[in-house]
């Protein structure tokens, strides 16, 4: 629960319930970038703990440039929104949010996107502390999975706590330009600061 607390994964959840009404609806979309990130988390592992394998150096490289490229991108939609964003009462309905179907369940699609790309930049590092640590094989993939579960709720309740205020704030279209507008700046910038070195060593 505590990994969903690091910072690139704080600003890009907030990038994503910035313009949500409802903290139920970000507590949907937070465990949907859980489910994403969990995901690839114990596939890339399980994979790994299976062939006694660590993540290429520069395929873990690829997977979190990737994740600075993410932040960039929305932090740069969310200061966007900031200057196109209209008020509930009298702007345009809210879009429906994009979602995929896995087995009887919609998950939004964004999200769940962004989860999945997380995961895969940290899915080497993680692998490789389980490894050395853990005795077994089914104690390895016990570790990954009750770590998936644990992210999952973990970005759950903090959406919700994001989404609260949002959801009582929303038709004060001063305050949710001035939220999304701050919450871009600093997605862009984290991703941008720490972007930069990971396209430099690539090129």
């Amino acid at each position: 629960m505590r990994h969903a607390l690091e910072p690139d994964h704080l600003a890009a959840v907030s990038t994503l319930v910035t313009g949500e009404r409802s903290s139920w609806t970000a507590a949907w979309l937070g465990a949907c970038w859980g489910v994403g990130h969990t995901g690839t988390v114990f596939v890339a592992g399980a994979a790994l703990v299976v062939l006694r394998a660590e993540m290429p150096a520069s395929v873990d490289r690829v997977f979190e440039a990737a994740v600075a490229l993410l932040l960039i991108g929305f932090g740069v939609r969310a200061m966007l929104q900031a200057f196109v964003r209209e008020s509930v009462d009298g702007g345009r309905p809210q879009t429906p949010v994009a979602h995929v179907h896995v087995g009887g369940v919609a998950l939004a699609r964004r999200p769940l996107l962004v989860g999945a790309v997380h995961g895969l930049a940290g899915s080497g590092a993680l692998t490789a502390l389980v490894i050395a640590t853990l005795p077994t094989t089914a104690a390895r993939l016990t570790y990954l999975a009750v770590f998936g579960l644990g992210s999952i709720a973990g970005m759950a309740m903090l959406s919700g706590v994001l989404g609260w205020p949002l959801a009582r704030m929303g038709h004060r279209v001063s305050v949710t330009r001035a939220i999304s507008l701050c919450v871009g700046v600093v997605s862009t910038s984290l991703g941008v600061y720490w972007g930069y070195p990971l396209l430099a060593a690539l090129l």
